[in-house]
C-alpha cells in the first residue's frame, strides 16, 4: 500500500473469514497522517463457518471475541492499547458485570477507551450473546 499524503487518505476493506466474503467487511482501515482501523460486529463466530462458539456461555463468547479483536488489530499493526472507541452489544443487560470484567482483562490493565454499552433484542445470529465494534488509531510511521 502506498503512503497517503497528509491531505489525502486511503480506505481499504478487509475480510479474513471465508463466510463473511460478499456479506460485510470485517475490518476497514483508513490511512493518511495516521491509520484508523474500524472493526464492526465482532463476536464469537467461527472464521470458517460463521457458526457461534460457546453457545449459552457469555464469558466464553466474550473472551473469544476479544481474542479475535486482538488478532484483527495485530494484522494491521495495532494493539488493544490503540483502541480509541468501543461499542458493546449484549442481548441481556444483566451480563454487564461479566462484560466489564472481560473488557478489563482484554485491555490488560491499560487505559480503557470510551465505551458505549447497549442492550439489544438479538444479534446477527440467535446464539450470539455479545459482539463489539472497535475503532483504533495508530500514528503515521508505525509499520502497518
Amino acid at each position: 500500500m502506498s503512503e497517503a499524503s497528509p491531505t489525502e487518505f486511503t480506505k481499504q476493506n478487509h475480510n479474513y473469514s471465508k463466510w463473511t466474503e460478499n456479506l460485510f467487511s470485517e475490518v476497514v482501515t483508513v490511512t493518511g497522517p495516521g491509520t484508523l482501523i474500524f472493526l464492526a460486529g465482532v463476536g464469537a463466530e467461527d472464521e470458517e463457518t460463521g457458526g457461534v462458539h460457546f453457545k449459552g456461555d457469555f464469558v466464553g463468547q466474550c473472551r473469544f471475541m476479544y481474542e479475535k479483536v486482538a488478532e484483527l488489530l495485530a494484522r494491521h499493526g495495532a494493539t488493544m492499547g490503540d483502541v480509541v472507541k468501543q461499542v458493546t452489544y449484549v442481548t441481556d443487560a444483566r451480563y454487564r458485570p461479566q462484560a466489564t470484567e472481560c473488557r478489563r482483562d482484554a485491555y490488560k490493565g491499560g487505559p480503557l477507551p470510551p465505551h458505549t454499552f447497549l442492550n439489544v433484542s438479538q444479534l446477527a445470529f440467535e446464539e450470539m450473546l455479545v459482539e463489539i465494534d472497535i475503532i483504533a488509531a495508530i500514528p503515521a510511521g508505525r509499520k502497518v
